[in-house]
């Protein structure tokens, strides 16, 4: 039997121009194609590359096309080839918000000719055609020219139609090259499919050292809780140790239902002050201060002593409620409700935040709900807030975070969020992917050689262009085994990692100079005696603290450019597992910086380094200098193999800065006189 006719399937329609013949693509970098923007702080270059290439043997022309979001016009730069149909352009961003980028590529009919003709002169052919036929094509550059440019390619066409000697110089001329050049044939040009975004921050979204600390625990008198204006006292201690950023928990009324004890107990006693992640009494609600700790205006004077200090003030943004809060009474719909009628408090199985209200983002009434959220952004970036450090970003919805943000930095383009989301690394790079500008990490749990070498080495650069980290070796809720076992030489060797890993790193203090390691029970990562749930009186002015090192610590990345970066992170190899080796560059200028890190709190280490010296910056055949920056001690080291030992007992780490302009000892006696 015959089979039925099956319907006929419709013919494909012919392109709008099938005569562009240039292909782009491989375009990088771009995130998830183009779904998201990549990240750069004022300043830095956007590079730029592509496959760009056509069918048969012409040659290839393309341009890297960016403009700001607001601007109409294009700017365009040519884009040099690479090889291998690879090709490559850059721009500097140089303004905060948001540019965009492009590419076009098209057939160099020009290029093409001067290429085939220098071939044909090689083999000593006659080329009076060719030059006939490159007179034409410099004619039509003319007609797309103007002024001068049009005049001058005028007398080239004429030049070449003339023939001769005089006309093959013309040919091989590159100011004709680049006059041509600079007149393109276009017409049939391909434009790439999508424009591409950048978000520009300001500098400090790159760099930047941050320091947290409790305001109710800044009471330089044992028994009484802080204010803000001691807080703002204290103001000095922090800017002392080098610190960019000082981070403040939530300032807010603290509920009194379930609230919280002393280390976490489900009963509070008369004078606990209850977790200030509890946000929300009859005194307010996130737009609020504590009036324990003093009032709005209080807050302002805190902001302007910061500022004339030279530091920064970051909020804590942390989206939850107390049973207490006033949106608990006037916007019942906006919490979720068990089947017995009660309201489902906050749970991370097997603990529990009975003191803790968690939003319901898929409550009817979410377009409230989100527009009541931004306003508490909107309330505290008119006091002149402008860093938000957000709690569990993770634990709402990706839609809401991106809206957010993005209408956030629409008006108020230097805003930074910092994403506190401790989960899996896929949700983590998504929040980064929708606005927020850096990310804490795992660096906290990363302690071995090999740990921090995949990690920093190769799972962090697969996700630079969107996550920015954030390295913090502690936090009001961290507290390592690594810190808890090492003593004062780990809170010094992670220190170290911290600041120069991570272009932007901080610490929860003083907790971390004080070296406060008493966990809560064997096997916990919570603190004994939590500043989260009592108000804690620390002596700033112990023999033994660590803010001498830190201030140091802080002074070497103020002042080495390499280390304001996380772009030239080099690990280099040492023959001990116990020592682990790295360097930064400056991606302006000569500054080179060498790390040396013993991670054995506990013993002397020694080994052989084996250093990549094209890297530094150095040549095989050349001494070079290496000056330890935390101790001043100096080194005229030869070729990549040299001796290292680090005793924890004194100092666990070179920090060395690498002069690489020396030739002789004499030069070495010169540059350290």
């Amino acid at each position: 039997m015959r089979p039925p006719d099956r319907p006929r399937q419709p013919r494909p329609a012919r392109p709008r121009e099938g005569r562009r013949r240039v292909v782009i693509e491989a375009v990088q970098p771009q995130v998830d194609c183009g779904r998201f923007p990549i990240k750069r702080v004022v300043g830095e270059r956007v590079v730029v590359e592509a496959d760009v290439f056509a069918d048969g043997h012409d040659a290839v022309a393309a341009a890297l096309r960016y403009r700001r979001a607001d601007e109409p016009e294009w700017h365009e730069v040519p884009m040099e080839p690479l090889g291998n149909d690879r090709w490559r352009g850059a721009f500097t961003v140089t303004e905060v918000g948001r540019y965009r980028y492009t590419l076009r590529g098209w057939v160099d009919r020009f290029g093409t000719w001067g290429r085939d003709l220098e071939k044909k002169l090689e083999a000593g052919q006659d080329v009076s055609v060719e030059l006939m036929g490159g007179a034409r094509l410099v004619a039509r550059a003319a007609r797309r020219a103007r002024g001068e440019a049009r005049r001058a390619l005028r007398r080239w066409a004429r030049t070449l139609e003339a023939g001769g000697e005089e006309a093959v110089a013309a040919a091989l001329d590159p100011e004709l090259r680049a006059l041509v050049e600079a007149h393109p044939d276009r017409r049939l040009a391909t434009a790439y499919g999508r424009e591409l975004e950048v978000v520009v921050d300001r500098e400090r979204a790159r760099f930047g050292a941050w320091y947290e600390f409790f305001p109710r625990s800044a009471s330089p008198e044992p028994g009484r809780p802080g204010t803000l204006a001691d807080a703002a006292e204290r103001l000095s201690y922090v800017a002392r140790m080098g610190f960019d950023v000082v981070y403040l928990p939530p300032i807010h009324p603290i509920g009194r239902t379930h609230r919280k004890g002393r280390n976490n107990a489900l009963e509070a006693g008369p004078g606990d002050p209850g977790s200030p992640w509890a946000i929300g009494s009859e005194a307010g609600g996130h737009t609020a201060v504590h009036p324990e700790l003093g009032t709005l205006e209080d807050f302002d004077r805190f902001v302007a002593r910061a500022r004339e200090l030279g530091l920064e003030v970051a909020l804590d943004l942390a989206y939850q409620c107390s049973p207490d809060h006033p949106w608990v009474e006037e916007h019942p719909e906006w919490f979720r409700r068990l089947p017995d009628g009660s309201v489902q408090y906050a749970e991370n199985p097997p603990k529990k935040y009975q003191d803790i209200y968690p939003l319901d983002f898929e409550t009817h009434a979410w377009e409230a709900l989100w527009d009541e959220l931004r306003a508490v952004v909107e309330f505290w970036v008119a006091r002149g807030v402008r860093i938000f450090r957000v709690d569990n970003p993770h634990t709402k919805p990706f839609a809401f975070w991106e809206w957010l943000i993005d209408d956030v930095k629409a008006a108020h383009p230097d805003v930074i969020f910092l994403a506190e989301a401790f989960t899996r690394p896929t949700v983590m790079y998504r929040l980064a992917k929708l606005g927020f500008t850096q990310s804490y990490t795992y660096f906290a749990w990363r302690n071995t050689k090999w740990e921090l070498e995949q990690y920093f080495g190769r799972d962090l650069p697969a996700v630079r262009e969107f996550f920015r980290p954030n390295l913090w070796p502690n936090t009001p809720d961290i507290l390592t085994q690594y810190l808890q076992t090492g003593g004062r030489a780990a809170f010094m060797v992670r220190l170290v990692l911290a600041a120069t890993l991570g272009a932007s790193y901080g610490i929860y203090g003083p907790a971390f100079e004080l070296m406060e390691d008493r966990p809560l029970q064997e096997g916990s990562e919570e603190y004994l005696n939590s500043e989260k749930y009592e108000v804690r009186h620390w002596d700033l002015d112990r023999p033994d603290s660590l803010a001498d090192f830190v201030g140091l610590v802080n002074r070497i990345r103020r002042e080495n450019p390499a280390l304001h970066t996380d772009r030239t992170l080099r690990f280099h190899r040492v023959d001990n597992d116990q020592l682990v080796a790295y360097s930064k560059t400056a991606e302006e200028g000569p500054n080179a910086v060498l790390v040396m890190v013993n991670l054995d709190p506990h013993h002397p280490q020694e080994g052989t380094t084996d250093l990549d010296l094209a890297v530094l910056g150095i040549q095989p055949d050349r001494p070079f200098l290496v000056e330890d920056l935390l101790t001043g001690a100096r080194y005229l080291w030869h070729g990549p193999r040299n001796y290292v030992r680090l005793d924890p007992s004194r100092l666990p780490a070179h920090l060395f800065r690498v002069r690489a302009d020396v030739r002789t000892e004499r030069d070495f006696e010169y540059f350290f006189a």
